[in-house]
């Protein structure tokens, strides 16, 4: 089994607009970076040569800053704050941008090798970057 963590902003990869003269650009702007770096961690790391793999995924949202009281308690949690973010982005398109990424950075050669994919998506705490933390392991059915 093999881990990497990636700092930044999980972006999903919803679909496609045309913009003329048959180029199709993603919706979303920050999938770019969000690839970038998922494929540059995947790229120093060596999966070997998986034939059927499994990806787990643990996402870390950050909170909007409405989630936090305000002055002297600004670092505490509203009672109301929800526990998860159940709420944009979705959970199978920030998958699919990240599945693509480590295919970019080498993890394996094409996304149906993928077998089993487990993922879940969090809130970061206060001291600890959005990002996500990924680990990728021979399918053991």
């Amino acid at each position: 089994m093999t881990e990497i963590n990636v700092n930044g902003t999980p972006a999903p990869q919803g679909s496609k607009r045309h913009v003329g003269r048959g180029v199709m650009v993603e919706s979303s702007k920050k999938v770019k970076p969000w690839r970038t770096a998922v494929a540059k961690a995947a790229e120093e790391v060596n999966f070997g040569d998986l034939a059927y793999v499994c990806v787990t995924v643990r996402f870390r949202l950050q909170r909007p800053k409405s989630h936090y009281r305000t002055g002297r308690y600004a670092h505490l949690l509203k009672a109301g704050a929800p526990p998860y973010p159940g709420k944009y982005p979705d959970l199978d398109k920030l998958a699919r941008s990240t599945l693509d990424a480590l295919r970019m950075g080498g993890a394996y050669r094409d996304d149906a090798q993928v077998v089993i994919l487990n993922a879940v998506k969090v809130y970061a705490d206060q001291d600890e970057a959005a990002g996500a933390r990924i680990r990728v392991s021979e399918a053991d059915l």
